[in-house]
C-alpha cells in the first residue's frame, strides 16, 4: 500500500464534498491510486483503473445473471451498465458524483445522479438490481441500504451483491484520499463479508440463493423472502 502524505488544504478545499475531488479527478483520468481512509489511519486501495475498464472475468459473471430491467446502485463510471446497455438490456445507474455520471453517459449509458435513498423511477418493478464493487456498504448501514432495494425490486426479481472478499462486518467513517494526502468530506460506510451480507439481508425480506466466487471476489444473490 503507498504511504501517503498529508498535505494543508485550502479553505475550499475542505468545503469540497468528497464525490467531487479526489474521487472525480480519478474517475476523470481513469487512473489511481486512490484510498479510503479512516480517521485511526487505516487505507483501503479503491481500484480505479479496473472500474474505469472493460468488464473483467468477475464482471461478466455478474452480468450474464442480469435480467433487465437492470439497476446498477452507485454505478460509478459506469462499466456494467454501458455492458448491459451493449447486450441488449435497459439499465440505468445511479450515482451521487458528477463525475461518474459524466463518465457514464459519455460512454453511452443511462444514469442519474441521484441517491439510492431519494426517489428512483420503476420503483418495485426492477428485475435486477446490482451493488457491485462493494456497495453493501453506501450509507454505513447494510440493512438500511437492503431494506431500501427490497422497495425497488420486483417481487420475482433479485438482487446481485458484491460481498468483501474477507469475513468482516465493519461500520466507520472514511474519507476519499489520494497519494498526495488531498482528501475529501467525510462520509459513513461499511464492510461486509457474505455471511454479514445475507444476516442483515435476510433481517429485512431477502433471501439468499446463490453464491459464487470469480478472480477473488466473492458474490451474494438475494431475491425476496415470500
Amino acid at each position: 500500500m503507498s504511504t501517503s502524505t498529508t498535505t494543508e488544504l485550502t479553505p475550499r478545499q475542505h468545503r469540497t464534498p468528497w464525490v467531487d475531488d479526489p474521487y472525480s479527478h480519478a474517475l476523470r483520468t481513469g487512473r489511481g491510486p486512490l484510498f479510503l481512509r479512516r480517521s485511526d489511519g487505516w487505507m483501503l486501495p479503491l481500484e480505479v483503473e479496473r472500474w474505469c475498464a472493460e468488464p473483467d472475468a468477475a464482471d461478466t459473471e455478474l452480468l450474464r445473471r442480469c435480467r433487465g430491467p437492470v439497476l446498477d446502485i452507485g454505478c460509478g463510471p459506469g462499466r456494467l451498465v454501458t455492458a448491459l446497455t451493449a447486450y441488449g438490456l435497459p439499465a440505468l445507474g445511479l450515482d451521487v458524483s458528477p463525475a461518474a455520471v459524466a463518465r457514464t453517459r459519455g460512454m453511452g449509458g443511462a444514469v442519474l445522479r441521484r441517491s439510492v435513498f431519494e426517489p428512483v423511477p420503476g420503483e418495485g418493478r426492477w428485475v435486477t438490481a446490482l451493488l457491485a464493487d462493494g456497495n453493501v456498504g453506501i450509507g454505513g448501514d447494510p440493512a438500511a441500504l437492503l431494506r431500501r432495494v427490497r422497495q425497488l425490486v420486483a417481487v420475482s426479481g433479485v438482487l446481485l451483491v458484491e460481498a468483501d472478499a474477507y469475513d468482516v462486518d465493519e461500520r466507520f467513517t472514511v474519507r476519499v484520499e489520494d497519494a498526495f494526502g488531498r482528501y475529501g468530506e467525510e462520509f459513513p460506510w461499511a464492510r461486509v463479508g457474505s455471511a454479514g451480507v445475507v444476516e442483515a439481508a435476510e433481517a429485512v425480506g431477502w433471501a439468499p440463493l446463490e453464491h459464487w466466487t470469480c478472480d477473488g471476489r466473492r458474490f451474494v444473490t438475494l431475491r425476496p423472502a415470500a
